[in-house]
């Protein structure tokens, strides 16, 4: 893609495969849990664009991703992982405290 093009961040997410399916990319940013370099999002129709850091929860974890190219398709889980890279991956994200 073009130097400052961008793509809706449900397409990113569907395509680079950290969302099973396009509704579940949208549900993600829907949730206002999503924020692009730091400014909170509550559309999934929001641009991404390839520097964007992308921080939201996903499967009880907190993903923190730079975006690195934006996909031309929805290929396989190498081409998809090729698209970002993981900054930090925090554990237990639940408000209670860890148990001993």
């Amino acid at each position: 893609m073009a130097d400052g093009a961008a793509m809706r961040i449900d397409r990113f997410l569907w395509w680079s495969r950290l969302a099973k399916t396009r509704s579940a990319a949208q549900a993600i940013a829907e949730k206002g849990m999503l924020r692009i370099d730091g400014r909170r999002v509550e559309r999934s129709s929001a641009p991404v664009r390839v520097g964007c850091v992308v921080a939201f929860p996903l499967y009880g974890k907190v993903r923190v991703i730079r975006v690195e190219l934006l996909p031309a398709r929805r290929g396989p889980p190498g081409e998809g992982r090729a698209c970002y890279q993981d900054l930090v991956v925090t554990e237990n994200v639940s408000q209670e405290a860890p148990t001993d």
